[in-house]
């Protein structure tokens, strides 16, 4: 089946049901606060609750370089497929917890687990999609991302419904299913891969992990690819993680409203974001090898004025504006950030090089959700903090636009 002229799309398929699942997962607990905090008891201080939010996105940061060295050197299918099944039995273990530590532990295992997918993943579609359909490829992958994050926020509408317990269970057990229909679907794309037992069996197949992180490293392309991918990921992590928790403090209304209206928005936007983005970018690069940078470019500045008005605004209209602004830039962005990737890094490296944006971006939303959480507690606007990130969002793009000049679209 895998020979077909239609499986690269139906790899795309299987994986954006994944996507969906990977952000499904980890955001609904950023709408489920208030339920949870009526058992844990912790999780209703803002603080400890960003705490909670940070360690997550720390483990998966740290994890992500690792990941995409394995993802670089192992069956991309059978990692996909076991990073699914373990997130989704550790949501289906959140609904029985009982205390803040044992939610923080399933919260950090989470991190473990999912950091697995992301650069295989898209390394996997990467594989499969040559220039002239790999924006668009990508791209319609990441609208599982926020497809996720939508149903996500409905997370706050089932605990509101039934129980917090019952919207873990119900998730973590879609995702243990799922990984069923992959191991019968998916399949892995011919490449150099290491499998495991030849790491036993002829250790000079070993690629020194150092060496590797060492070559891209010593790229000044990639580094701002690095600072260009990461900054964004503070305004990108705080829409995640504090949106639902804005809109119901700007607009004063309860967080099971709140919670879905912000991820929607988000969601809803950013689809329309990649689908736009990933077709401008395929066209554009055909005549200009630095259309995709320029397609990136245009989606990062719509985010500027997107996050002043999420900052000032107090309006129904104008909050949904600001968000829906947002969401169409954030995707045209994220959508060609592999693609960029690629015009700089080799295939057998890809998976690496983004598990290092992926740590980068992470950590930066690690800080920043953490922030955010005591500026909160402190007595400061929500508002205020996502306005200032508008200058930093500013820096970023001017360093991608004078730096980033590439030579080809898919570099061997």
């Amino acid at each position: 089946m895998k020979d077909k002229k239609f499986y690269p799309w139906l790899v795309v398929a299987l994986l954006w049901v994944v996507a969906l699942l990977n952000y499904m997962d980890r955001q609904m607990l950023s709408t489920m606060q208030q339920a949870m905090g009526m058992d844990i008891v912790e999780l209703q201080s803002a603080e400890a609750f960003g705490f909670l939010m940070s360690v997550f996105l720390i483990i998966y940061g740290v994890m992500s370089p690792i990941s995409g060295f394995i993802g670089d050197r192992l069956n991309r299918k059978w990692l996909i497929v076991g990073s699914l099944f373990v997130w989704s039995a550790v949501t289906l273990l959140m609904g029985f917890a009982q205390n803040y530590n044992q939610v923080l532990f399933l919260r950090a295992f989470m991190g473990v687990s999912e950091a697995l997918y992301m650069p295989a993943g898209l390394a996997l579609i990467a594989d499969y999609h040559t220039g002239k359909s790999r924006s668009l490829a990508v791209g319609v992958h990441m609208t599982g991302i926020y497809m996720g994050q939508a149903l996500g926020g409905f997370g706050a509408t089932l605990a509101a419904s039934f129980s917090w317990h019952t919207a873990f269970h119900l998730f973590g057990l879609i995702g243990c299913v799922y990984a069923l229909v992959l191991i019968v679907f998916l399949k892995e794309k011919e490449r150099n891969v290491v499998e495991p037992e030849a790491f036993a069996k002829n250790p000079t197949k070993k690629e020194n992990p150092l060496k590797v992180f060492s070559l891209l490293l010593s790229s000044l392309p990639f580094w701002i690819i690095l600072i260009y991918f990461s900054v964004p990921s503070l305004p990108g992590w705080a829409t995640k993680n504090w949106l639902p928790t804005l809109f119901a403090s700007n607009l004063g209304i309860p967080m099971s409203q709140a919670g879905p209206m912000a991820t929607i928005t988000i969601a809803m936007s950013s689809f329309i974001g990649v689908l736009i983005g990933g077709s401008l970018s395929d066209r554009w690069v055909k005549r200009n090898l630095k259309g995709r940078v320029y397609t990136g470019a245009i989606g990062l500045s719509l985010t500027i004025p997107s996050l002043i008005l999420l900052g000032i605004g107090n309006t129904l209209p104008v909050i949904l504006a600001a968000g829906m602004l947002f969401g169409i830039g954030f995707g045209i962005f994220d959508t060609n950030n592999m693609p960029i990737l690629c015009q700089f890094v080799a295939p057998r490296h890809r998976a690496t090089a983004y598990g290092i944006l992926n740590m980068a971006g992470v950590f930066a939303g690690s800080a920043i959700t953490y922030l955010l959480g005591r500026w909160n507690e402190s007595g400061m606007s929500l508002g205020t903090g996502f306005a200032v990130l508008s200058i930093i969002v500013l820096v970023a793009l001017g360093l991608q636009l004078y730096f980033l000049n590439p030579t080809t679209d898919n570099k061997e």
